[in-house]
């Protein structure tokens, strides 16, 4: 079984080089998708032996993820993690994921299944369940946690689903996997909120939330 870490990154110079010597110890290689970063981020990570392929402007972490996996594909891996380059994810926690993905076609790390989610904003928490009923009542999936982006995928089931949105990739790639019958599990990760940096939620996205929804839901729903 050949595993690959996906580690999208912006502007995560003080945590990428914890994260990848964290990580490499679970895996066979990281990639590092340096998203247009304007400080050293990508020399750290080549530091700690990352392979590290650079985008030229930041694209999000969904067009950063979709990098990372493209290689998964290329590079015949079985299985990629996904770990986020603030040190939110615990990279102990990775062999628990991968056994978990011995029998999923995708493995979520929740923090809705521990006491964790209770030290994230209220904005935060209502942006989440908003997304994840979403997927629920579509997808006809039981998951607690649809924005998480501590996960595994197996290759194989990947390259059917790879997402087109970089604003709601998470949304947009679970329910296409729900559609499609692949196989989800989510196992109980505690994630801390990050101690620097700001969070994508806000009053005025959670306001647009049901705006910005509609193209993804109608684009898998509609067109896969």
């Amino acid at each position: 079984m050949r595993t690959v870490a996906v580690i999208p990154a912006y502007n995560e110079s003080s945590t990428i080089g914890s994260v990848i010597d964290g990580t490499s110890r679970y895996v066979d290689e990281v990639v590092v998708v340096d998203d247009g970063s304007s400080d050293d981020t990508a020399a750290i990570a080549r530091e700690h032996g990352a392979h590290v392929v650079t985008h030229v402007f930041n694209t999000g972490v969904g067009g950063a993820v979709r990098t990372g996996y493209q290689y998964a594909i290329r590079h015949d891996y079985d299985f990629v993690v996904q770990v986020d380059a603030d040190g939110q994810h615990d990279p102990e926690k990775i062999p628990t994921l991968l056994d978990h993905a011995a029998d999923a076609d995708m493995v979520i790390g929740s923090r809705y299944l521990n006491e964790s989610i209770d030290d994230y904003p209220l904005i935060r928490r209502l942006g989440i369940t908003f997304f994840t009923t979403v997927v629920r009542k579509l997808g006809g999936i039981d998951i607690t946690d649809v924005t998480s982006g501590f996960r595994v995928y197996r290759v194989s089931a990947l390259q059917d689903i790879l997402h087109r949105s970089d604003n709601h990739w998470a949304v947009e790639q679970t329910l296409d996997a729900a559609q499609r019958g692949h196989r989800i599990e989510e196992v109980s990760i505690e994630m801390p909120i990050r101690d620097e940096g700001e969070s994508q939620f806000s009053l005025d996205t959670l306001v647009l939330y049901p705006l910005r929804m509609t193209d993804t839901v109608f684009r898998v729903l509609l067109f896969r």
